[in-house]
């Protein structure tokens, strides 16, 4: 099976392939690499695909880097992808798939990196609609095309969730802005530099007095010589 996605649609299918002359395209290749549409049919030999992952028949996931064909049990830790760590510095042995695609394969998933000219049907004939919005601020200002002056807050992607109750009025959900230059923020940088200031000059005054202080010391000594 191949799972297709198209990141420009957000649209996905799964289509299954048994012939073995499409999976000569496919087979002996690394996650990474790009593949010829043909595996999907002739119509679609002018579409380039590319291999994001997969995942074998016993349902242990490929994983990047690792250049063997086989299954392998690895030390895996936090961020290394496939192992939730339970505490600090846990560390587990887990059993993951190489990144080389073999026959062990049961599903691998490719996403469309050159679009030909036929249209695949719903991958990319299919625009699905995005759920939620962007976050950051500055993303925001990306997708609207806005001005550093303008109030990114107005701009904000809200959906609508539909009340429980019958006949309810609907609520509005919006994330919360992340990265936002706000007076308070602002406040508070001036705040640490202020502090940081501060410290520099205790610093340079407790310096001062000390070095005072030895060479009133060292004056004492030699009068006492």
């Amino acid at each position: 099976k191949f799972n297709l996605a198209d990141p420009q649609t957000g649209a996905q299918k799964v289509f299954d392939v048994e012939d073995d002359l499409r999976l000569r395209h496919v087979l002996d290749k690394r996650i990474a690499m790009e593949v010829n549409g043909a595996i999907l049919g002739d119509e679609f030999a002018d579409y380039t695909f590319k291999i994001t992952g997969g995942i074998d028949k016993q349902g242990f996931p490929m994983k990047q880097g690792i250049l063997v064909p086989d299954r392998v049990r690895l030390l895996l830790k936090e961020g290394s992808g496939g192992f939730n760590m339970k505490k600090a510095g846990d560390r587990k042995r887990r059993s993951v798939r190489g990144c080389i695609v073999s026959r062990e394969i049961s599903v691998v998933h490719l996403i469309v990196a050159r679009r030909g000219k036929e249209p695949i049907p719903d991958v990319t004939n299919k625009v699905i609609p995005k759920r939620l919005g962007p976050k950051r601020a500055n993303n925001i200002r990306k997708l609207f095309n806005l001005e550093k002056s303008d109030d990114v807050r107005m701009y904000v992607v809200r959906r609508e969730i539909p009340s429980k109750k019958e006949g309810g009025k609907p609520k509005t959900k919006a994330p919360k802005i992340q990265r936002l230059i706000t007076p308070d923020r602002l406040q508070r940088k001036r705040r640490r530099a202020a502090v940081i200031r501060k410290q520099r000059e205790h610093s340079k005054q407790q310096a001062a007095a000390y070095a005072a202080l030895l060479a009133q010391r060292n004056q004492e000594k030699r009068a006492a010589l």
